[in-house]
């Protein structure tokens, strides 16, 4: 029997779980919900509907998991909470400062409902998690690194297409090269914020606007570029389109951490990952954790539940055995 899927959102993440679906045989996908007109989304799936996000409760006997794909800000903090009335739903809450808040939230509901809720599921937060909570285990004696990049940050490249004169944009999130070295030499440095990542913004300026003071203005701004040495190109909306359409991202953790009775060995564990497109590849693990939800579900759970919570082999397609005989 195959997993049923509804997927409520269809932006880029939405269309990467409508691509995940398709590659993982024991999913189908059922339904897509979307604020918009119904009419106006057209999806890939020939012969699956779409419907209004007001008609995602009368499907709720039809679907078992729903996934969320709205965004961190404003929309999974209402959404993940409500769905978990009614569906299993997994979501990719991204604001990790936020995310004990919003695991309060969603339990309260999923356990009244009887449901399994998967929150922040995605790569970060999401499998760099896990390898930093392994790395942690393994090495209790050592130092945590987390480099993102070099790759398209949305979020900040939404800030910058917030300033006043600009007409399009994109940042990138770029790893500092000389903080990798020392990192992977051994050295466990204490990094500041700037010393681990520069910024580097495309901006794609109005006719006639000010160049200088928006500079001036992003480099200046906020939670966002203030703390880094950021870097801003004005070009052409042309080459904005022909060399930053792309989504890719990426990143490393690393966890450098000392053995033995007087700490007399180093080592190093590192996780990485070089992603072409983003929101794909977020699409993929949420779809193994799809699965995972279902999976528990179907066992008994219930609740608000992480990576954390997961056993690896609820996230695979293949039988026990076959992991053992395979993968072990």
């Amino acid at each position: 029997m195959s997993i049923r899927v509804g997927i409520l959102g269809y932006g880029n993440l939405g269309r990467g779980i409508e691509c995940a679906v398709k590659q993982n045989a024991d999913m189908e996908l059922v339904a897509v919900f979307t604020r918009r007109d119904p009419a106006t989304v057209k999806i890939l799936h020939e012969g699956v509907k779409v419907y209004h996000v007001d008609e995602a409760v009368n499907m709720k006997n039809d679907i078992d998991v729903l996934i969320l794909c709205g965004g961190s800000a404003t929309d999974l903090p209402e959404q993940t909470k409500e769905y978990a009335k009614y569906f299993n739903v997994v979501d990719s809450f991204d604001t990790h400062a936020r995310i004990p808040e919003h695991f309060e939230a969603v339990n309260e509901s999923a356990v009244k409902n009887n449901k399994v809720a998967l929150i922040s599921v995605g790569w970060d937060p999401g499998m760099f998690s896990l390898n930093r909570l392994y790395a942690n285990a393994i090495l209790p004696n050592g130092s945590d690194y987390t480099f993102w990049g070099k790759g398209v940050s949305q979020g900040h490249s939404d800030a910058i297409r917030r300033v006043e004169g600009v007409a399009d944009g994109k940042q990138y999130t770029v790893p500092v090269e000389d903080a990798l070295r020392r990192v992977r030499a051994g050295e466990n440095p204490k990094l500041t914020t700037r010393e681990m990542h520069t910024r580097e913004c495309y901006v794609v300026a109005k006719e006639g606007a000010d160049k200088a003071r928006i500079e001036t203005e992003i480099k200046n701004m906020p939670n966002y570029f203030a703390d880094y040495d950021t870097t801003v190109n004005f070009i052409s909306e042309e080459e904005l389109q022909a060399n930053h359409s792309g989504i890719p991202h990426g990143g490393f953790v690393i966890r450098s951490g000392r053995t033995g009775w007087n700490e007399e060995n180093n080592h190093i564990i590192e996780y990485s990952l070089k992603l072409d497109s983003n929101p794909e590849f977020t699409a993929a693990v949420i779809a193994a954790y799809a699965r995972a939800a279902y999976r528990m579900s179907k066992e008994g759970m219930k609740g608000c539940k992480t990576v954390f919570d997961v056993a690896p082999a609820y996230l695979s397609p293949v039988s026990g055995e076959e992991l053992r005989t395979h993968l072990l």
